[in-house]
């Protein structure tokens, strides 16, 4: 190849950790090994995990995606999503003897067993959150209509009125942006300097380790890319840092949500994945770049993830 047609120089900054967290995988896994043991078709409430390329390939397999469980046969096994149901889904599923598997992720069970333990010492629950999300749905519901109080904003915080100003707790979202967070936290205690916290941030460790990463790329990147689908909302808060970080951030897909515009000039690119994109989109994406710049690849690693969690029992072996 001549001088004149090499391929640009472009170094991709690998941010690690990247991709699925433990609560995703353990989720994806219970999909899997119903389809597996039961047979197909497997139905799954609402998207498994909020990823396009996963529910597709799941679909493939044999998994039937519902929004509600009156679309589902009392003759075939459901799967809940990783982000978590009303209280009212398990009992519906009781009540038709349906064969049911909880994919909750741990962490969000966490938070629901949090709010529980609030409501039965009287504190009123303030979920910090983004309205609508299946996760805040699923947390909401795990209480009377009205013991929770949704806030997504500082705003928000600032205009809440409790019934006993003295007598408020709050838990969070998994999957927000911990800076935003923070900011609502405060604003809250704030007002109320005797408002009880969780006992350890109910922010994932994923999501937090992803954004931390993407601060460390973003702030060495002309352009960052981020790969995961617009309604995984760890993914969008990934872009979101990443332009608070100083950097172009773009969420896609995959590769081929790629527009070469956005690196005219660019010598070094971002590459994150939100907890719920698989590797492989990340190893496509960067063979897209490499067939346009002659690509080095460095991974910038931001922590070291060792979690796991188990499959339900009946599943397990």
């Amino acid at each position: 190849m001549s001088v004149a047609n090499a391929r640009p120089a472009l170094t991709v900054l690998l941010a690690t950790p990247r991709g699925f967290c433990a609560g995703v995988d353990r989720a994806i896994q219970i999909v899997e090994r119903a389809i597996e043991k039961y047979g197909a078709p497997v139905y799954v409430r609402h998207e498994i995990v909020h990823n396009r390329h996963v529910v597709d390939r799941l679909r493939a397999l044999g998994a039937v995606f519902v929004e509600e469980l009156d679309e589902a046969p009392d003759d075939r096994p459901v799967v809940f999503s990783a982000h978590g149901v009303p209280k009212s889904v398990p009992a519906e599923a009781k009540s038709r003897r349906m064969l049911y598997l909880d994919a909750t992720c741990p962490l969000v069970s966490k938070v629901h067993v949090e709010a529980q333990r609030h409501f039965e010492t009287g504190r009123e629950i303030v979920l910090i959150g983004h309205a609508g999300h299946p996760e805040v749905v699923g947390t909401m519901g795990q209480l009377p209509d009205g013991a929770v109080a949704l806030i997504e904003t500082v705003e928000d915080a600032r205009v809440f009125t409790p019934r006993d100003p003295a007598n408020v707790a709050f838990v969070t979202q998994t999957t927000l942006s911990v800076d935003d967070t923070a900011e609502i936290v405060a604003a809250l205690r704030a007002r109320f300097p005797a408002i009880a916290a969780p006992h350890k941030d109910d922010i994932c460790y994923a999501t937090t380790n992803r954004q931390e990463a993407v601060k460390t790329v973003a702030a060495r990147s002309d352009v960052l890319l981020v790969l995961g689908s617009a309604n995984s909302s760890n993914s969008v808060r990934l872009a979101e840092v990443g332009r608070r970080s100083g950097a172009a951030a773009y969420l896609i897909d995959d590769a081929t949500g790629l527009d070469f515009d956005w690196l005219q000039g660019a010598r070094t690119v971002g590459v994150a994945a939100g907890a719920s994109a698989p590797e492989v989109l990340v190893q496509g994406l960067i063979a897209r770049l490499g067939e346009v710049f002659d690509v080095t690849v460095e991974e910038v690693e931001a922590a070291r993830e060792t979690v796991t969690f188990k499959l339900p029992r009946v599943l397990a072996g």
